[in-house]
């Protein structure tokens, strides 16, 4: 086992992490006995949150050096908790099956990304940790349990932020491999999509709409699933070229367009799993808001327009269906999500996000629990309804606060 006391910057490089050791161990049997040795630990993904919600002044723990697992049965796979989403995308391809879904980071880890309730886009997909089946959790005894769907636990322990222990696998559901071709359409009005919601994210597999928030257009990606029949929405015009989501970036990064056919973990993404995504330098923050609130979130935003650009690489707009995950931000109810990439400039960034909150959050907006927010800890928790039981997990879970970081405290003091 591998420990550093070298600062360790999150993938944005806008947070170094507190932590004096980032632990990683080799084997099951050393990670138990470093939870068994440490009084206070906390899992570290891969690092693509964006807020301290995997950081702690005490130990972390990444599990990228575990033995990897991929293991089908049926029509699940189970995972060994620190692979990237990248890497078990292109082994379950391999063996000839697919997961529903994916986010347009491929990078990611699939236990970082569940816990905090990550998601990809398509009215009928919900996000990446409703796929799960069955999650193994290690304890401060170095023991581990299986929660699996069913039990009465399990809806608050699959989004669970890191807090009720080390996950150490995760079973996920899969399907047949299949194809998809991604088409993007320029120069779309936005008053387009606010009049025609269901038609524009109804109109593909998987549909995300960019948008600076000043101008009057927008661009929109269609991922079509091959075989399924295409929407009839044919709005702005077909992109002859390819296209970075981040305007005025090089395209290398972006993942295969212009109708060309190929595997679903070479379309669904955004990103290429082997080069750097999205603008680098970045900050990021998303709202999750119910799907009928649509046509008046973008009408605010577009109100905002003219102080969100100057600080913005690039808007997205996705949807997603309900689940009933505890923390999930779709919890609940079919969603739309605003997604900003900011310019790394917290000064500037905050009174505006500040002000993009204020106005969407009499819609009942709901922030991402890995991307940055203004509102307090309490105003978020506040925002979840099943929150109280998620606090009675954590107590019954980590009676002893092993697991507790100042993220987890501030949003579920102790009583």
């Amino acid at each position: 086992m591998t420990a550093s006391a070298v600062p360790v910057r999150n993938w944005a490089g806008n947070l170094t992490y507190t932590s004096p050791r980032i632990h990683r161990p080799t084997d099951l049997g050393a990670l138990a006995a470093l939870v068994r040795d440490t009084p206070r630990i906390r899992a570290l993904g891969s690092g693509h949150s964006f807020n301290q919600v995997a950081d702690s002044p005490h130990d972390l723990v990444r599990l990228d050096m575990l033995p990897r697992e991929v293991r089908i049965d049926g029509d699940t796979v189970t995972v060994s908790a620190g692979t990237r989403y990248a890497d078990l995308a292109i082994e379950l391809h391999r063996r000839g099956y697919a997961l529903g879904n994916l986010a347009s980071l491929p990078h990611i880890s699939v236990a970082g990304s569940c816990a905090t309730g990550t998601h990809g886009s398509g009215d009928r997909q919900r996000c990446l940790a409703a796929a799960v089946r069955g999650i193994e959790v290690m304890g401060s005894d170095g023991e581990t349990v299986w929660v699996r769907r069913g039990a009465a636990d399990f809806p608050g322990v699959v989004v669970g932020l890191g807090a009720l222990g080390i996950v150490t696998r995760l079973t996920l559901e899969i399907e047949p491999t299949f194809e998809v071709s991604q088409r993007v359409r320029l120069d779309v009005p936005l008053d387009e999509v606010t009049a025609d919601v269901d038609a524009i994210f109804g109109a593909a597999y998987s549909v995300s709409v960019f948008t600076d928030w000043r101008g009057p257009t927008g661009r929109v990606w269609l991922k079509h699933r091959e075989g399924e029949p295409e929407g009839a929405w044919h709005g702005g015009r077909s992109a002859s070229v390819p296209q970075h989501p981040v305007p005025g970036v090089p395209t290398e990064p972006a993942t295969e367009q212009l109708g060309v056919p190929g595997p679903w973990c070479e379309r669904l993404p955004h990103f290429r799993p082997e080069l750097p995504p999205s603008a680098g330098a970045e900050l990021q923050s998303e709202l999750y808001l119910p799907r009928a609130a649509a046509p008046e979130a973008i009408a605010a935003l577009r109100g905002l327009g003219e102080r969100i650009a100057p600080v913005l690489y690039v808007g997205e707009v996705r949807t997603m269906r309900a689940d009933d995950l505890w923390l999930s931000p779709a919890y609940g109810r079919d969603s739309v999500a605003f997604h900003f990439t900011w310019h790394r400039d917290p000064a500037a960034v905050t009174p505006v996000l500040r002000a993009v909150e204020e106005r969407l959050a009499p819609l009942g907006a709901r922030p991402h629990w890995g991307k940055i927010t203004t509102m307090a800890p309490a105003d978020v928790v506040g925002l979840f309804e099943r929150s109280g039981d998620f606090a009675g997990l954590l107590e019954r879970f980590d009676p002893d606060g092993t697991f507790r970081t100042p993220f987890v405290d501030a949003h579920f003091p102790r009583s």
